[in-house]
């Protein structure tokens, strides 16, 4: 994914739940909805979020030296992270707290049309933000792959979040909308406060996936199955290695792919051969998956497992009286 790819989509998310948090907060004074306050806490978590994506990305570009060896770029899965931790606690929880004191202690609304209002719009910018993290991650999703394939396989992090917020907020929006309009229609606040709790648990679910995805980022994963085949034909794509023993993938950061192989080289060849042929398996590696910039190639002799040892038969030398 390229950076200003996954930065247009972060900024124009932020910018619309900045906006879209501030009139919220309008229509609940106004208003005095759980829903609107709900939605009012969504989108600051949002925001907040998205700083956090912005803050990760900038952290992650920090060179590498010797505490980090192997450079920051896994910054970016830990704020990822740590954004699913506050969509849950900041978003999910206080909404379905709030939800549960408006149904032991429920209150009319007034001024409904106000909060309607506030939500036909944020609707509508909601879509535009959501537009914009679709169309990014078009060009870097693979052709043929799923949209939920993609947010579970996606090694950069900030498109899949930015794509769940949007989504879990537009539904959040629709959720606000009925209770709004169903308290105002029937004067039961308790449609009101339904509505709330709907919203609370949709962001404690997209946390829990969110979380669950970035922490096996933060685990550590290896190439995609793709990857791995493209990573296998380059090495043998020659006739410099005889077998591949054995082979391990680690990305490093969302861009950063390590590689580490043991190679069967034959047995006949020297030194100064073996450093020159791996020198092109390594130039191969790369230009089939770009994103392969740490190799480390042991080199070794194949010996097969199962081929049958030279048999070595008795000499017996039998003596002449």
């Amino acid at each position: 994914m390229s950076a200003s790819g996954g930065n247009r989509a972060i900024i124009a998310a932020f910018a619309a739940n900045l906006g879209i948090a501030i009139t919220k907060f309008i229509a609940w004074a106004v208003s005095g909805s759980a829903s609107m306050l709900a939605e009012g806490i969504h989108s600051v978590a949002d925001s907040g979020n998205q700083l956090l994506l912005l803050l990760g990305g900038r952290r992650a570009k920090k060179a590498a030296d010797a505490e980090h060896p192997f450079g920051y770029g896994r910054e970016r899965f830990v704020y990822a992270f740590v954004v699913s931790i506050i969509l849950f606690s900041v978003g999910g929880v206080f909404s379905i707290y709030e939800g549960v004191e408006k149904l032991t202690h429920p209150h009319e609304l007034t001024n409904v049309w106000v909060p309607i209002v506030v939500l036909l719009i944020a609707i509508g910018l909601e879509s535009f933000s959501l537009r914009t993290a679709i169309h990014e991650s078009r060009a870097v999703k693979p052709k043929g792959q799923s949209w939920v394939q993609f947010v579970r396989r996606a090694k950069a992090p900030e498109l899949p979040v930015v794509l769940l917020e949007d989504v879990a907020a537009l539904i959040g929006l629709v959720f606000a909308l009925l209770g709004v309009g169903l308290t105002a229609i029937t004067h039961n606040p308790i449609f009101d406060a339904l509505g709330t709790l709907m919203i609370g648990t949709l962001l404690v679910v997209v946390a829990i996936v969110l979380g669950i995805e970035t922490k096996s980022l933060l685990v550590g994963e290896g190439a995609s199955d793709a990857d791995v085949q493209a990573i296998e034909a380059a090495i043998m794509d020659g006739p410099e290695i005889e077998k591949i023993i054995h082979m391990k993938t680690l990305y490093l950061g969302p861009d950063e792919l390590l590689v580490g192989a043991k190679l069967g080289f034959p047995a006949e060849l020297k030194l100064g051969e073996v450093a020159l042929e791996t020198n092109t398996v390594e130039e191969r590696i790369r230009a089939a998956v770009p994103a392969a910039r740490v190799i480390y190639i042991e080199p070794d002799v194949y010996r097969d497992p199962n081929a049958v040892a030279p048999s070595t038969e008795a000499i017996v030398i039998k003596s002449v009286d």
